[in-house]
């Protein structure tokens, strides 16, 4: 009988490990992942056709490209749902700042932190900032993640915020790594503006947004809920801005203090709420009663010197379903990794390695509104796909500061294996 022609195979596993379903898995479930040992996985076009035993698998089709998984574990796609990847000029002045015991919220205060960034993002043109993009894109993809939600909010101004959203529309059409974007005019209020943040509000909400929405350059707005940036009542009129323009609302909140901003983003009936280290009981039930998604950032508290992290093991036990993201940002957390997170949210907050896949997988595609298509390795669902070098899939979060990825597909198409540069181009 004549095999069925594929476009991949990959052969050569130790198992394959993921989550199933489209939806984000909460509480108990968080560590439900389907390991499959010894299995193969079938490509046709874009899409995962089938998981089953090699044998049966090599039998049944002839593949144009066999990918050899060399004895490692096959992972979906890691999708990073909390990112600030469009900026020119580092921080580690800042860095320094804090190791010799200066705080995030004196640091900006004094005019550094994110306008800071700012400064250096208004005076790069496009072109420049697409190639720093391009560059950290490859790194994303080199370290196995597949699908980015990349924010803005590094201009302040209107035209440098639209700037800022068209180089991530430049590079999603460039590159291989999906990109999410989303609009935070409100990251900060800029210098021009402290003499009167509410002039800025008004700008954000009467011209930022429309122009944002009317050219389709963002599917969510983000808003930095704090009292030294936006408050509550400003954070809500920005956020129900957006959703009358068809955006979706993701916060930062209860970051650096207790605000009340996890429960405004219930209120609001946002996506997510992330960072969380300060959020209180309140919080956690009302994120729970509205379906909100916890984005944890486990290695910004570390990066930032701060001594409070979220309670990653709490939101767990009380039913929400949690994604982890690196925060990847020049200032408070300038990091690329998600392996890397992983082993942090299993370290910080106790996160079974199980657990910790789930959450830069499928619960992370789904905070994304992405769940049916990415986030697991299901027949019918997008051929995005990690092949490792670890024996099996607890080594993701039991190995620290190495990068184990061999091999990764995005659309069914081998787009990097470990070498010196990504082989996409």
């Amino acid at each position: 009988m004549p095999r069925e022609s594929i476009d991949l195979l990959i052969t050569g596993a130790a198992e394959v490990a993921t989550a199933r379903g489209s939806t984000a898995l909460a509480g108990d479930e968080l560590g439900t992942v389907g390991v499959l040992e010894g299995a193969a996985v079938a490509i046709r076009g874009e899409t995962l056709l089938e998981i089953g035993p090699e044998a049966e698998l090599v039998e049944r089709y002839e593949a144009s490209e066999v990918l050899d998984a060399e004895g490692g574990t096959v992972l979906p796609g890691f999708v990073d749902a909390h990112t600030h990847p469009v900026f020119d000029g580092t921080r580690e002045e800042e860095f320094v700042l804090r190791l010799q015991g200066a705080r995030y919220a004196e640091i900006a205060a004094a005019g550094g932190g994110i306008l800071s960034t700012v400064r250096g993002v208004r005076s790069a043109s496009r072109e420049q900032l697409l190639v720093l993009l391009l560059e950290r894109l490859d790194r994303f993809l080199e370290l196995g993640t597949t699908t980015v939600e990349a924010k803005s909010g590094y201009g302040l101004t209107t035209e440098d915020e639209l700037k800022c959203l068209e180089v991530l529309a430049e590079a999603a059409r460039l590159h291989p790594v999906e990109v999410v974007p989303t609009f935070l005019g409100a990251h900060d209020v800029p210098e021009e503006h402290r003499g009167a943040p509410e002039r800025y509000v008004d700008m954000v909400v009467q011209e930022m947004l429309p122009r944002v929405a009317e050219a389709g350059l963002a599917r969510y707005c983000d808003v930095f809920t704090e009292q030294h940036t936006f408050g509550l009542e400003a954070t809500r009129r920005i956020a129900r801005a957006a959703q009358e323009l068809g955006l979706g609302v993701r916060l930062h909140a209860d970051q650096l203090t207790p605000l009340g901003g996890a429960r405004l983003a219930a209120e609001l009936g946002a996506a997510t709420a992330d960072h969380l280290e300060h959020v209180d009981e309140a919080g956690m039930e009302a994120m729970r009663e509205a379906g909100v998604q916890p984005v944890l950032c486990p290695l910004v508290p570390l990066f930032l010197r701060e001594p409070q992290e979220a309670p990653g093991r709490a939101l767990v036990s009380r039913g929400l379903a949690p994604a982890l993201a690196t925060d990847f940002n020049p200032g408070s957390c300038y990091l690329q990794s998600l392996p890397e997170v992983a082993s942090w949210a299993a370290l910080r907050y106790g996160f079974t390695p199980a657990e910790a896949l789930t959450a830069v997988t499928l619960n992370a595609a789904a905070s994304l509104d992405l769940g049916a298509r990415l986030g697991t390795l299901e027949p019918g669902k997008q051929a995005d796909v990690v092949v490792t070098d670890l024996p099996n899939a607890q080594h993701l979060a039991y190995e620290l500061a190495r990068s184990p990825v061999r091999a990764v597909v995005k659309r069914g198409r081998v787009v990097h294996a470990r070498g010196p540069r990504p082989n996409w181009r």
